[in-house]
């Protein structure tokens, strides 16, 4: 029965995912593309009924990303940095935690590799929104706290330093 429930979903959050919640996040991926209000509501909800539930700032994000609402995109990826740094017992605030990098491991949890990964979320929506000073602030406290790049912040990194203007 597992099996034949892991094909019928659309998406595979996490495999710790609340049953409630992963059908919430299943049913609003389903209707994200034709019914997006009802997608939105669906979203909200698993979110309301878990707010400590990172997945679901995560399919939040991506789904006002992928509709070009970037400030609510961003509010969402703030959110889930703020609920990541709660969770794992770490400042929320990127530029204060790359500031203390020596005191954290940021690969040591999925609470903290979902910062980064947010992290390298909120610097591509910096760059969407034409905030490139932003987006490099965020991308410099990645070179710190992701050395490793295991969140392949890199790219991000790349498409930055292509769309900045050549010195005169």
């Amino acid at each position: 029965m597992t099996q034949r429930l892991l094909f019928e979903e659309r998406v595979l959050f996490s495999p710790n995912l609340p049953e409630a919640v992963n059908q919430l996040l299943q049913q609003a991926v389903a209707a994200s593309h034709a019914e997006k209000p009802l997608a939105e509501k669906l979203f909200k909800q698993a979110q309301q009924l878990d707010p400590g539930c990172l997945q679901t700032y995560f399919a939040l994000y991506k789904f006002y990303f992928y509709q070009g609402r970037l400030q609510e995109a961003e509010r969402e990826v703030l959110a889930g940095l703020n609920q990541a740094a709660r969770q794992g017992n770490f400042p929320a605030d990127f530029r204060q935690l790359a500031g203390q990098a020596g005191e954290w491991d940021m690969y040591a949890s999925d609470t903290a590799l979902f910062y980064l990964y947010t992290l390298k979320a909120l610097a591509f929506i910096k760059l969407r929104q034409d905030l490139a000073d932003e987006a490099r602030a965020v991308l410099a406290a990645m070179e710190i706290l992701d050395p490793q790049d295991k969140s392949g912040a890199s790219v991000i990194m790349q498409l930055s330093a292509a769309l900045e203007p050549e010195a005169a």
